[in-house]
């Protein structure tokens, strides 16, 4: 598998990230309540393939429910460009709508059922990015 660079961010550019992405990645389109009023497209990649290029000291933070996943945000924006998933929480969910130049309808997005999230997790942690 061949990886490549992709960068990105929120939308006034205070945020900048860099990854390396499997190109046939999956792309999540999560139900769930934050999900839904982010508009997050997950794209997952296991930590040592995301560079924060900014600052995380500049970046705003917000936990609920287990703590586990750290939800950080552009505090001049408001834009999640990424943030640490409960699922892989060893790795990086990238908002594909932050990718730099994404053509969304390339992408194959997959529906998941995050309202019941304890009976389907399983189903996206079998292979680490999947």
């Amino acid at each position: 598998m061949t990886l490549q660079t992709m960068t990105g961010g929120c939308h006034c550019g205070a945020v900048r990230f860099r990854a390396r992405v499997d190109p046939d990645a999956r792309v999540l389109a999560c139900n769930c309540s934050i999900c839904l009023s982010v508009g997050f497209l997950h794209v997952i990649v296991p930590r040592e393939n995301f560079e924060l290029l900014s600052d995380w000291e500049d970046l705003a933070l917000y936990q609920f429910n287990s703590g586990v996943a750290r939800h950080w945000f552009c505090p001049t924006c408001g834009v999640k460009a990424f943030y640490r998933p409960r699922s892989h929480p060893d790795g990086i969910s990238i908002n594909a709508r932050c990718i730099d130049g994404i053509d969304l309808d390339t992408l194959n997005i997959e529906p998941f059922d995050g309202r019941n999230w304890e009976a389907n997790v399983a189903g996206i942690r079998a292979d680490g990015a999947r």
